[in-house]
């Protein structure tokens, strides 16, 4: 059964009552992915024994686990009691619930599948939350490392350093090629610290809006796949996201064209996003769904391979769920071993920093007792 893509992408602009208006926004913050998925998944199984959809509703408002997500749940549960359909009650809470998640529960209520939808968002929503959750992790120990020598090193230069710089300047010693380099540096920090920490914020600002922009977004997320050790990953856990997408909504009975519409626009990657935009045009065309992706020099072969197997087969969805949980295993392990060889390169980068710093600091010291000694 088609689903007319004008229904979905109303979705995400649908207002919420009036009354939970001002607390959406604060609950998306808190209800995560998981929980949801979680909440899906309860739902699907209570339906699949036979029971009605309030009285389903009711046991998971008092089964869950955090405040926010209970509330909303009590609120879609009174909507449906008061003869609104799922799907309508949980788009007056479209920051909690994704568009995709109504697309599809709206689409499974309509053609009386509702309990397969649920079982099949359940799994879409933990599989996606895991992907965040490994991308998140290879990210945030580096970020960690790096801001905390930044932090160290301006106390360093702006607070420590300059009482050393007193001592010596008492002392008269001629001093180390190192040691004179970072007094120039801490007397340069504090001269004109405002005006770099003003730089540094307007050079943000400026990056932040172009890359709002259509051309700005392109190069950024170009750039961001061209990273060494970080670009692979960023485009095997975009394609992940975009096929597991697609597959879903196709076997929830949306039609392909629809469907590569709402899919490409989950990639979180423009050239990805683009490339299957492109083969929804080519579809239109007469093309294949490979055909258009081969013109496409970072989609990988495998990709084009396994959508040309399940077109010529009839079994797009079941490769589309198999190459993301294939590329979602990919990334997982790159992550894994990303890690594994930026803990000591972080370590020595921060040793060479922060180490650095002190031993140029110390070498006057250590001389000038060589000397009296």
């Amino acid at each position: 059964m088609a689903l007319d893509v004008s229904a979905i992408r109303a979705v995400s602009t649908t207002p919420a009552a009036p009354e939970s208006g001002a607390r959406v926004l604060h609950l998306r913050r808190r209800v995560s992915a998981r929980s949801l998925a979680g909440a899906t998944r309860q739902l699907a199984v209570m339906l699949g024994a036979g029971l009605p959809i309030v009285r389903s509703l009711q046991l998971l408002v008092e089964q869950a686990e955090s405040g926010p997500l209970r509330r909303t749940l009590q609120d879609v549960r009174r909507r449906v009691e008061a003869g609104s359909s799922l799907g309508d009650a949980a788009a007056a809470h479209a920051n909690v619930f994704p568009p995709l998640y109504l697309a599809l529960v709206r689409t499974g209520e309509l053609g009386g599948i509702l309990e397969a939808v649920l079982h099949r968002l359940g799994a879409y929503l933990e599989q996606s939350a895991r992907l965040r959750r490994t991308i998140a992790g290879a990210l945030v120990y580096p970020t960690v490392v790096v801001s905390a020598a930044i932090v160290v090193t301006v106390v360093l230069l702006g607070w420590v350093v300059p009482v050393f710089a007193d001592v010596f300047a008492s002392v008269g010693a001629d001093l180390p090629a190192a040691t004179r380099l970072v007094l120039g540096l801490s007397s340069g920090l504090r001269q004109h610290g405002l005006w770099l920490a003003a730089a540094a914020l307007t050079g943000s600002a400026v990056v932040a809006i172009a890359v709002r922009s259509e051309h700005g977004g392109m190069l950024r997320d170009r750039w961001m796949l061209r990273i060494p050790g970080l670009g692979n990953l960023f485009l095997k856990a975009a394609i992940a996201r975009t096929a597991r997408t697609l597959g879903t909504l196709i076997a929830c009975g949306v039609a392909i064209l629809e469907a590569l519409d709402v899919a490409a626009g989950t990639a979180g990657n423009r050239v990805v996003e683009e490339a299957f935009a492109r083969a929804g045009a080519g579809l239109v065309r007469g093309q294949s769904l490979a055909e258009p992706l081969a013109e496409c020099p970072d989609i990988p072969p495998l990709v084009r391979q396994m959508i040309a197997v399940g077109e010529a087969t009839g079994t797009l969805d079941v490769m589309l769920a198999r190459m993301a949980d294939c590329y979602d295993d990919e990334v997982h392990a790159a992550a894994a071993s990303l890690l594994a060889l930026l803990e000591p390169a972080l370590v020595l980068f921060l040793g060479v920093v922060v180490g650095g710093l002190v031993v140029s600091m110390y070498l006057p010291i250590f001389r000038l007792g060589a000397v009296l000694g």
